[in-house]
């Protein structure tokens, strides 16, 4: 067998039959690596794959950079997933989204020449980052955020 990240334990482990490899994801280093690997993890319990099986599979869900780091691992360096991913994640590191604190939606204002929708679009957006938000505190944030003052005081003063 040529060189490979793999031990021979790993390489003999036969798929199973009519195993699909997920080659519609791809992760290019660019990303949240812990977001992929999720992904990746959740698609292999649904396959019931074996961890020798899930590291044979998860080379072919990498693309560019992340290929390029994998094929420099050591030859035999992996034995189980769990190695695999914490290399992983281990190298792809600083690509992890942070989560932010509900005090930077204040940071979010409508713009200028921005319509309704691509404001409430973009503070939806942050929204998916933030860490333990409330209603009151999303309402207080995208109110606080409105270019429109005579919107802004209706939204404000109508009872929810």
């Amino acid at each position: 067998m040529g060189a490979t990240p793999f031990t021979e334990r790993i390489l003999r482990e036969k798929l199973l039959k009519g195993f699909d490899k997920p080659t519609d994801m791809k992760y290019d280093g660019t990303k949240d690596p812990q977001e992929h690997l999720t992904t990746f993890e959740t698609r292999m319990n649904l396959k019931g794959a074996a961890n020798a099986v899930r590291c044979r599979a998860f080379p072919v869900t990498l693309a560019g950079p992340a290929i390029k780091w994998f094929n420099a691992l050591p030859n035999g360096s992996i034995t189980s997933f769990h190695d695999i991913s914490k290399k992983f994640m281990a190298q792809f590191t600083t690509r992890i989204i942070k989560t932010k604190h509900p005090i930077n939606l204040l940071g979010v204002i409508q713009r200028q020449d921005e319509s309704m929708r691509k404001y409430l679009d973009r503070f939806n957006d942050e929204c998916l980052l933030v860490d333990g938000l409330t209603d009151s505190v999303t309402t207080l944030c995208l109110t606080n955020g409105l270019m429109n003052e005579d919107f802004r005081k209706h939204l404000t003063t109508q009872p929810v």
